[in-house]
């Protein structure tokens, strides 16, 4: 018996170092893992008559400098940034409309339910060459009247002003304010000079990434006012906390290329979600109570969330094979 106790003492101890070694792990990949966001399109109603009577019909300049804006941050990598497809699918469920566009409250809501740490809401306050209010929702200033790419007979810079805020999901709460102002170091009677024959505005919307807007007048005033609010965004990042959520499932069935987790957005689950996938090889038991206090896996791969509801998850394999049901499912640190 006397001997019987120091095991005991002994296996006691085992269990409580796993458990801390486990919650160790967890503390350490949320402090690894990125702050991601989602990017609204900023909204654009204030400049939106300047903006017309510059492209000659109605360009969702907000999304064009949304995209400006994600691939910044993609590149720099302070951030992890949510896929698009995600967002806009969100967006449709919704019904979100764009008048909600620079809304915090309807933001976060948004934000809950892609499981992001923060959502991003910005509005351009000014995009041509006259000055605007700088703030949301703002007017004001003479735009002077010009037609289709010219801005009347004097020669003019390009200015391009945009603010964004990020906002906490839970509360609404605006964590940062970031600010980007650009003016183009040229002056042109056309504010779509120097671009050669750019005419990239289709369908209401425009490639605001391609080297031929960019060589515009406004288009050098867009990417340099996007430049500087990246900058400061990427100074925010301290301010956004990544919300530490545990995601543990299991494969549910394989279907050819599919695998089915038997857990979805209630467990945190999210679409664009990279998942590792283990298999148990080995349960240790706790030989005086039969208590499961270790289980000895090995890694089978990697899956990504492509389709999510409350309850599962459709992934697909990024890395590994020979998936099957029973199998563990893990969150992967980004």
């Amino acid at each position: 018996m006397k001997r019987f106790v120091p095991i005991l003492a002994i296996l006691a101890a085992m269990a409580a170092a796993i458990v801390c070694e486990s919650a160790g792990a967890q503390a350490a990949a949320a402090a690894k893992r990125r702050p991601r966001l989602a990017i609204l399109d900023f909204d654009y109603a204030t400049v939106q008559s300047y903006s017309s009577a510059l492209f000659g019909t109605n360009v969702d300049v907000g999304k064009g400098i949304t995209n400006l804006l994600v691939t910044n941050l993609v590149k720099d990598g302070t951030y992890s940034i949510i896929e698009r497809s995600a967002l806009d699918k969100v967006l449709a469920e919704q019904n979100f409309s764009n008048s909600n566009r620079a809304d915090p409250t309807s933001a976060a809501k948004i934000g809950k339910l892609l499981g992001v740490d923060a959502i991003v809401v910005g509005a351009i306050t000014e995009f041509g060459n006259e000055t605007q209010k700088k703030n949301f929702g703002g007017g004001g200033g003479n735009w002077g009247g010009f037609g289709i790419g010219g801005i009347g007979h004097s020669k003019s810079n390009a200015n391009v002003a945009i603010d964004a805020r990020i906002v906490n999901i839970d509360t609404a709460e605006i964590l940062g304010v970031a600010e980007g102002k650009g003016t183009s170091s040229r002056s042109s009677t056309s504010l779509l000079g120097g671009g050669g024959n750019w005419h990239g505005w289709g369908g209401g919307n425009a490639d605001f990434g391609s080297s031929d807007f960019q060589n515009t007048i406004i288009g050098e005033a867009t990417k340099n006012a996007v430049d500087a609010l990246t900058k400061d965004m990427i100074a925010d990042a301290p301010k956004v906390a990544v919300r530490t959520i545990t995601i543990d499932g299991l494969v549910a069935a394989v279907d050819g290329g599919q695998i089915v987790l038997n857990v979805g957005k209630k467990a945190g689950v999210n679409v664009g979600d990279q998942l590792e996938v283990v298999r148990v090889t080995k349960e240790i038991k706790d030989p005086s109570t039969g208590a499961v206090i270790r289980r000895l896996t090995t890694s089978v791969g990697i899956v990504k969330a492509t389709d999510v509801d409350d309850a599962s998850a459709v992934c697909t394999p990024v890395s590994g094979s020979g998936f099957q049901a029973g199998d563990h499912v893990k969150e992967v640190s980004q």
